[in-house]
Protein backbone atom coordinates (compact mmCIF):
# COMPACT_ATOMS: atom_id res chain seq x y z
CA UNK A 1 0.00 0.00 0.00
CA UNK A 2 1.42 3.39 -0.98
CA UNK A 3 0.84 6.40 1.16
CA UNK A 4 1.92 9.97 1.00
CA UNK A 5 1.32 13.10 2.98
CA UNK A 6 1.10 13.58 6.70
CA UNK A 7 -0.79 11.48 9.22
CA UNK A 8 -2.94 13.43 11.66
CA UNK A 9 -4.05 12.36 15.12
CA UNK A 10 -5.05 14.17 18.30
CA UNK A 11 -4.21 17.59 16.84
CA UNK A 12 -0.74 16.40 15.87
CA UNK A 13 0.65 15.52 12.49
CA UNK A 14 3.30 12.94 11.80
CA UNK A 15 5.44 12.73 8.71
CA UNK A 16 5.29 9.33 7.00
CA UNK A 17 9.09 9.21 7.48
CA UNK A 18 8.38 8.08 11.04
CA UNK A 19 7.72 4.35 11.22
CA UNK A 20 8.65 3.21 14.73
CA UNK A 21 8.85 4.26 18.35
CA UNK A 22 10.64 2.77 21.33
CA UNK A 23 10.18 3.35 25.02
CA UNK A 24 12.75 2.06 27.45
CA UNK A 25 11.18 1.05 30.76
CA UNK A 26 11.33 4.01 33.12
CA UNK A 27 13.35 3.54 36.29
CA UNK A 28 12.36 4.47 39.82
CA UNK A 29 14.73 7.00 41.37
CA UNK A 30 12.23 8.38 43.89
CA UNK A 31 11.69 7.08 47.38
CA UNK A 32 8.13 5.93 48.04
CA UNK A 33 5.28 5.08 45.77
CA UNK A 34 3.81 1.77 44.67
CA UNK A 35 6.41 -0.88 43.82
CA UNK A 36 5.36 -1.25 40.18
CA UNK A 37 4.75 2.45 39.48
CA UNK A 38 7.62 2.99 37.02
CA UNK A 39 6.68 -0.15 35.06
CA UNK A 40 3.02 0.86 35.07
CA UNK A 41 4.00 4.30 33.79
CA UNK A 42 6.15 2.79 30.99
CA UNK A 43 3.27 0.52 29.95
CA UNK A 44 0.77 3.40 29.92
CA UNK A 45 3.11 5.44 27.74
CA UNK A 46 3.61 2.58 25.25
CA UNK A 47 -0.13 1.89 25.09
CA UNK A 48 -0.90 5.57 24.49
CA UNK A 49 1.52 5.79 21.56
CA UNK A 50 0.14 2.55 20.09
CA UNK A 51 -3.47 3.77 20.37
CA UNK A 52 -2.85 7.28 19.06
CA UNK A 53 -0.28 6.83 16.29
CA UNK A 54 0.35 4.53 13.36
CA UNK A 55 3.87 3.89 14.60
CA UNK A 56 5.08 0.36 15.27
CA UNK A 57 6.66 -0.41 18.62
CA UNK A 58 10.30 -1.55 18.68
CA UNK A 59 12.14 -2.65 21.79
CA UNK A 60 15.06 -0.33 21.02
CA UNK A 61 16.21 2.25 18.51
CA UNK A 62 12.83 3.57 17.28
CA UNK A 63 12.58 6.63 15.05
CA UNK A 64 11.18 8.23 18.21
CA UNK A 65 12.63 7.08 21.52
CA UNK A 66 11.66 7.88 25.09
CA UNK A 67 13.37 6.94 28.32
CA UNK A 68 13.61 8.34 31.79
CA UNK A 69 12.98 7.98 35.46
CA UNK A 70 10.41 8.71 38.13
CA UNK A 71 12.45 11.20 40.14
CA UNK A 72 10.00 12.45 42.76
CA UNK A 73 7.05 11.05 44.67
CA UNK A 74 6.06 13.61 47.23
CA UNK A 75 3.24 14.29 49.66
CA UNK A 76 2.84 17.85 50.91
CA UNK A 77 0.20 19.87 52.79
CA UNK A 78 -1.90 22.18 50.61
CA UNK A 79 -4.14 24.19 52.91
CA UNK A 80 -4.27 24.58 56.67
CA UNK A 81 -7.23 24.51 59.03
CA UNK A 82 -7.67 26.87 61.98
CA UNK A 83 -5.53 24.56 64.11
CA UNK A 84 -2.63 24.60 61.60
CA UNK A 85 -3.38 21.05 60.49
CA UNK A 86 -3.43 20.28 56.80
CA UNK A 87 -6.99 20.24 55.45
CA UNK A 88 -5.80 18.87 52.12
CA UNK A 89 -2.68 17.03 51.09
CA UNK A 90 -1.11 16.90 47.65
CA UNK A 91 0.56 13.96 45.97
CA UNK A 92 3.00 15.09 43.28
CA UNK A 93 4.83 12.76 40.91
CA UNK A 94 7.68 14.02 38.73
CA UNK A 95 9.28 12.15 35.85
CA UNK A 96 12.40 13.09 33.95
CA UNK A 97 12.10 12.29 30.24
CA UNK A 98 14.70 12.07 27.50
CA UNK A 99 13.15 12.25 24.03
CA UNK A 100 15.19 11.39 20.95
CA UNK A 101 13.91 12.05 17.43
CA UNK A 102 16.23 10.19 15.04
CA UNK A 103 14.84 11.98 11.99
CA UNK A 104 14.96 15.54 13.34
CA UNK A 105 17.51 15.86 16.14
CA UNK A 106 16.50 19.49 16.80
CA UNK A 107 13.36 18.11 18.47
CA UNK A 108 15.35 16.13 21.06
CA UNK A 109 14.89 17.18 24.67
CA UNK A 110 15.45 16.22 28.26
CA UNK A 111 13.00 17.70 30.73
CA UNK A 112 10.87 17.09 33.78
CA UNK A 113 7.12 16.60 33.79
CA UNK A 114 5.17 16.88 37.00
CA UNK A 115 1.54 16.51 37.97
CA UNK A 116 -0.40 16.32 41.23
CA UNK A 117 -3.72 15.40 42.79
CA UNK A 118 -5.07 16.67 46.10
CA UNK A 119 -6.70 14.49 48.74
CA UNK A 120 -8.29 14.97 52.15
CA UNK A 121 -6.09 14.89 55.22
CA UNK A 122 -8.59 12.39 56.61
CA UNK A 123 -7.38 9.89 54.01
CA UNK A 124 -3.96 8.29 54.35
CA UNK A 125 -1.56 8.37 51.43
CA UNK A 126 -1.71 4.57 51.27
CA UNK A 127 -5.51 4.73 50.90
CA UNK A 128 -5.36 7.57 48.36
CA UNK A 129 -2.63 6.01 46.17
CA UNK A 130 -4.92 3.48 44.50
CA UNK A 131 -7.03 6.20 42.90
CA UNK A 132 -4.56 9.11 42.70
CA UNK A 133 -1.51 7.42 41.17
CA UNK A 134 -3.30 6.14 38.02
CA UNK A 135 -4.86 9.60 37.44
CA UNK A 136 -1.51 11.34 37.84
CA UNK A 137 0.27 8.86 35.56
CA UNK A 138 -2.44 9.23 32.90
CA UNK A 139 -2.00 13.00 32.92
CA UNK A 140 1.79 12.70 32.76
CA UNK A 141 1.46 10.38 29.74
CA UNK A 142 -0.82 12.90 28.02
CA UNK A 143 1.56 15.80 28.78
CA UNK A 144 4.57 13.86 27.48
CA UNK A 145 2.71 12.74 24.36
CA UNK A 146 1.65 16.34 23.67
CA UNK A 147 5.22 17.58 24.17
CA UNK A 148 6.59 15.01 21.72
CA UNK A 149 3.71 15.03 19.22
CA UNK A 150 3.04 18.76 19.06
CA UNK A 151 6.14 19.42 16.98
CA UNK A 152 5.43 16.76 14.36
Amino acid sequence: MLSCGIYKFNSASLSPDYKTFSIQNFTMSAAGGPQNMSLSFSDKLKEYYQRNTNLKFKNTDGDLHLEGSVISYEQSPVSATAGDKAAMNRLTITVEVRFVDKIDEQKNFEKEFSFYQDFSQETSLTQAETTLVPKILDQLVLNIFNATASSW
